[in-house]
């Protein structure tokens, strides 16, 4: 997006800074990363700064004109409704598609926004590794921060609303299996750096309504939980045994309330407008003379299906029996925009991540988690077999 800055970054770069990149990120939480990382970041003009920014802005403005209880009632199963004080929504995760806009230009482009926690731990780790690694990035005029956070402000950030008044050995992130997930680099790094355990579901114990984990012999009580688990991942696991469920009524902070994960998502996006904002209808109510080519259907959770359909058919909706559980979104078109030593360009999607402010009584975005790819998915589960693609992050002009 900006040229001169992307030729610098090209023209310079050497694949024992990749190598270094990659090492350095081993060496500090234990492992290598069980995805891929990209040989580059992103770098986002102050133009496209503002209309992300502009976007995400009215998002958030949107969604606190929403009735949450009646998308609670609508969308989650009485039976998956945890009972415990909801609360604020801890973090927002809003991502964007740098799409072609028609015009020769570049529109950031709604894909999906979701109440959960990301990669918060790892992106940090990731930005100060490019920077480390790479002489060519520009040190003076660009962040991977927001708000004027640093390394050592985006700490205490993320203490706060993690740990919150409690003390850390009184704080789990909670997770299935957490050393088989391939975002464990995530966990390490924040065991790491605010000192709580990482913790499986099935070694949780309850007692009446408090939760335990045992540490060197020692039982100690759980206070807060950072909450990692995705419940309809877990609902995949029907022969899991374990003491505790995300639905139980337990004394316990949650960060965040699981049922934010549902009532935050796909299924409020035929709920908000705005031209960054493609159209969509939910599948049990749509103009029925749809043009489907221009639509993608996706399910508002994968428990409701399988993954996402970029060419729908009028047939294969007809088969589909919960239709209330997936919507058809108005199509994007990615445009290939970083240059790659191979000829073939990269694409882009963009995650804005934010966190609750006590103080403003709002969400803030706080840092970005970007990834490429050359192939119609951007996922760094479905990357192509190509460079220059996977996990990354953007540094926008200040």
């Amino acid at each position: 997006m900006i040229k001169e800055v992307r030729e610098t970054f090209n023209d310079n770069f050497k694949q024992e800074y990749y190598n270094s990149l990659k090492n350095d990120l081993a060496q500090t939480v234990g492992e290598p990363c069980a995805f891929r990382i990209s040989e580059t970041p992103f770098f986002i003009s102050k133009e496209l700064k503002q209309e992300v920014f502009d976007a995400c802005d009215s998002i958030i403005e949107q969604l606190w004109k929403i009735d949450f209880g009646e998308i609670r009632k609508k969308f989650i199963p009485k039976e998956l409704q945890s009972p415990s004080t909801l609360g604020n929504p801890h973090f927002l995760a809003i991502d964007f598609g740098l799409c072609d806009d028609g015009q020769g230009g570049i529109a950031p482009k709604l894909i999906e926004l979701q109440s959960f926690p990301s990669l918060f731990m790892y992106q940090s780790l990731l930005g100060n590794a490019f920077l480390k690694n790479y002489p060519q990035i520009p040190k003076e005029g660009f962040h991977f921060y927001f708000n004027d956070l640093n390394d050592i402000s985006y700490l205490a950030d993320l203490k706060r609303v993690i740990i919150g008044d409690d003390q850390p050995e009184h704080v789990v992130l909670l997770e299935i299996y957490p050393e088989k997930q391939k975002t464990r680099m995530d966990f390490w790094a924040t065991k790491q750096a605010l000192g709580i355990e990482v913790l499986c579901l099935t070694k949780v114990i309850k007692e009446g309504k408090k939760l335990f984990y045992e540490k060197d012999g020692k039982k100690i009580q759980i206070n807060r939980i950072y909450n990692r688990v995705i419940l309809d991942e877990l609902l995949q696991m029907p022969d899991l045994k374990t003491d505790f469920n995300l639905t139980d009524d337990v004394d316990v902070e949650w960060v965040s309330h699981p049922d934010w994960f549902f009532m935050i998502s796909k299924c409020i996006m035929p709920l908000l407008t705005h031209k960054n904002i493609p159209q969509s209808f939910y599948l049990n109510d749509f103009p029925k003379d749809l043009d489907l080519a221009n639509y993608v259907l996706k399910p508002l959770f994968s428990f409701a299906g399988k993954g996402i359909n970029l060419n729908p058919t009028f047939k294969f909706i007809e088969g589909i029996k919960d239709k209330h559980n997936y919507i058809l979104q108005s199509k994007v078109k990615y445009a290939p925009i970083i240059k790659t030593p191979s000829g073939a360009n990269s694409k882009v999607e963009l995650r804005i991540l934010y966190t609750w402010n006590d103080t403003n009584n709002r969400l803030m975005p706080v840092i970005n988690l970007t990834r490429m790819n050359k192939g119609d998915l951007i996922n760094v589960s479905y990357l192509s077999n190509d460079d220059w693609v996977g996990s990354s992050i953007s540094f926008f002009e200040d």
